[in-house]
């Protein structure tokens, strides 16, 4: 039998025939369009997974400070971005996917192997990064680890109360960094003035004259005064003057200056978690900041070999905060 004789006898209706195809079309084009609205699903949610946020940390080198970092960081964005260590070979292969760089060290690695990449330095003072913040506004932005200088001058103010003058030492090329100090004193009842000092045998005569000038010595993050070589001589011929050391930073405290503001880490790493999720947002990072929140670090063995009374951290931090806030009150009247 012909295969045109079975379809006859299988059909002897061609109406039925047609019938039939009609509704298999019609099913197949339902069954079509559901595979494609499950794709379509599956797709979306595919596409919201690999559009995870996810952000690149380069290490210091330090591998206890490079983790205490990311563990705050981590606390901070919770499940909003995700943080995966940067390697060396995914430097030159990444595009617009954001890298926190921890310390000048990092933030100049990152910068040589790729200067596409937008990079949010952590850990760098103001001072080293400001070029490249300004240049490349929006691409490159940092949290400032430095105290502003107007804050520590304030920590000397409150822990002596009598003081007027500020002695500050710089080299040439340094003493930049002071000048927005200077004209930021008055309201709070300072003065300073630079003494220079670009040479090795420069540093102790401009140091004497410094001391007698001043109440105390400010020291702002300037390594070629502040360093290992210096540290030792400046603190004795200051020491031996009845006079005090204030700044840079926490690490001079522990090595004999008396006091130091510093921002803590936990304010550091919520600001970079807003920075962060903005960049994500927008595609730009918001300027660099300072942190709002301060601590002060006190070398109470100095305090007590100068004979000079210490208040509680605590206190001395919120009198400089309530100085900054009542001025700032004044000038907005």
């Amino acid at each position: 039998m012909e295969w045109a004789s079975c379809q006859t006898m299988l059909n002897p209706n061609g109406n039925v025939t047609t019938g039939r195809t009609l509704k298999l079309a019609r099913f197949t084009s339902m069954l079509v369009w559901l595979m494609a609205l499950l794709f379509v699903n599956s797709g979306l949610a595919l596409g919201q997974e690999s559009g995870t946020r996810s952000a690149y940390i380069a290490g210091s080198g330090n591998a206890a400070l490079d983790d205490h970092v990311a563990r705050l960081l981590t606390e901070q964005l919770g499940d909003q971005v995700t943080l995966e260590p940067l390697t060396e070979s995914q430097l030159a292969v990444l595009e617009n996917e954001p890298v926190i760089a921890i310390g000048p060290a990092a933030f100049s690695r990152v910068r040589q192997a790729n200067r596409d990449l937008p990079v949010l330095a952590l850990l760098v003072d103001k001072d080293f990064i400001e070029g490249y913040t300004t240049r490349f506004s929006g691409q490159v932005s940092a949290v400032y680890y430095d105290a502003p200088l107007l804050r520590q001058a304030l920590t000397g103010k409150v822990i002596l109360p009598q003081a007027t003058r500020v002695a500050l030492l710089a080299t040439t090329e340094s003493v930049e960094l002071y000048e927005p100090l200077i004209d930021q004193l008055a309201p709070y009842g300072l003065e300073a003035k630079v003494f220079i000092a670009d040479t090795e045998d420069q540093l102790i005569p401009s140091l004497i004259r410094a001391l007698s000038f001043g109440d105390f010595l400010l020291a702002g993050q300037d390594d070629a005064i502040y360093n290992p070589r210096n540290i030792k001589h400046i603190l004795l011929t200051a020491y031996r003057r009845n006079k005090i050391l204030i700044g840079p930073s926490q690490a001079y405290v522990k090595a004999g200056a008396l006091a130091s503001s510093y921002a803590p880490f936990i304010e550091m790493a919520e600001l970079a978690a807003g920075h962060l999720i903005a960049y994500f947002d927008s595609g730009t990072f918001p300027a660099p900041t300072y942190p709002d929140e301060y601590r002060v670090e006190v070398n109470q063995q100095v305090a007590r070999s100068l004979n000079i009374p210490m208040p509680e951290r605590e206190w001395i931090a919120q009198a400089v905060q309530n100085m900054i806030s009542e001025n700032n009150q004044e000038a907005g009247q």
